[in-house]
């Protein structure tokens, strides 16, 4: 009879261990996601969320998806990827600049956890690097206020002077200049990225020096909404905004997460997953000029999604020469173009970009 308990107990503790193993081997992957700001109808923290639901959608029952917005760049980004790598979360996307160095520090203390740093440029075993070629999408949208300003002047809310916001309004200016010689820009410094109630009072401000389209670099829509009121046009950013602002959206430039984070997610699902850079743009289908509002003429239409497919197709480069800054320095001769090197480092205004670099 014990020889039989015995058998019965060890059949049973085999089966216990095996179920152990198979739910273990079938548990789902966990993934995080921080945010700079909160999640709001559109905007950065937006289009980022949009990635997450892709990674869900496209893995199923594999992973477990987790956000959590409104964290500040700093110690409080620094605890939050700590709780999140404490509790099983084995892959965590961080989308902001501000997030490199809290990113490289918590995995050094997490070797066994894998980090996306998005906009980030510091890289390390466990922490790969990735953005996107906004300034294209910035350029094309500069060809369009170009066609369409009447008074020769646009205005850009921007929020730090890094080199990926300088990257856009050179590039929104340059675009705006290729049709239009005369063309200035005003720029308003926030050192800000989601500030709604700022993000306004600078757009009113650049609607009273003669500004009548209007980019920005920020994370919500008060400077579409701004617009609307005014009677202005506005290029809405990161996200398709005629929601809040039906008559005064040019276009949008909009980004594109979910393609890359599935693809990354599956990779590190698979065992396949490697640190490395990624910097896509229009060709890779991560940025995209779309969404053209009521006030954009066709014609504008067809020549932004003309240059749009010259830029796929690398027939345009948004940084070729001559290129001079706005103090009369040559940057970049007739005939070539900025390197990649050359544009991550950016740190310059170009011609016809009024003001100087916050100190």
């Amino acid at each position: 009879m014990y020889k039989n308990l015995a058998a019965a107990f060890a059949a049973a503790l085999l089966s216990l261990t095996a179920a152990a193993q198979t739910s273990q081997a079938t548990a789902p992957m966990k993934v995080g996601f921080i945010h700079v700001a909160p999640l709001t109808e559109a905007g950065w923290v937006r289009q980022h969320e949009e990635g997450r639901k892709a990674v869900q959608a496209a893995l199923g029952h594999r992973v477990e998806t987790r956000s959590v917005e409104n964290v500040p760049e700093g110690p409080d980004a620094e605890r939050v990827l700590r709780d999140l790598a404490r509790q099983g979360h084995k892959l965590i996307f961080t989308p902001s600049f501000g997030y490199m160095e809290p990113t490289l520090k918590v995995a050094r203390e997490f070797p066994d956890v894998k980090f996306e740093s998005i906009t980030g440029y510091k890289a390390a075993d466990n922490v790969a690097t990735a953005n996107a070629r906004y300034y294209e999408g910035r350029y094309l949208a500069g060809v369009a206020a170009g066609r369409v300003s009447r008074t020769h002047v646009a205005g850009y809310v921007a929020g730090f002077p890094i080199p990926e916001v300088l990257q856009g309004i050179n590039a929104f200016t340059l675009g705006m200049r290729s049709v239009d010689p005369q063309a200035q820009v005003k720029v308003v410094w926030l050192n800000a990225w989601f500030d709604p109630p700022r993000e306004r009072e600078a757009a009113l401000s650049l609607f009273n020096q003669d500004v009548d389209v209007i980019a920005f670099h920020t994370a919500s829509t008060a400077v579409m909404t701004a617009a609307q009121e005014r009677g202005k046009l506005a290029v809405a950013y990161h996200s398709d905004m005629r929601f809040a602002a039906p008559d005064a959206q040019l276009l949008a430039v909009t980004h594109h997460w979910g393609d890359y984070y599935t693809r990354r997610t599956r990779e590190a699902l698979d065992g396949r997953w490697r640190s490395g850079n990624v910097w896509g743009g229009v060709r890779e289908g991560m940025v995209k000029v779309e969404h053209f509002g009521p006030k954009t003429p066709q014609a504008v239409r067809d020549e932004v999604l003309a240059r749009q497919r010259d830029i796929a197709q690398g027939r345009l480069k948004p940084f070729s020469g001559p290129i001079v800054d706005n103090e009369g320095r040559a940057v970049t001769p007739a005939g070539a173009a900025m390197t990649d090197e050359q544009i991550l480092s950016m740190n310059f205004l170009v011609s016809g970009v009024q003001g100087k670099l916050p100190k």
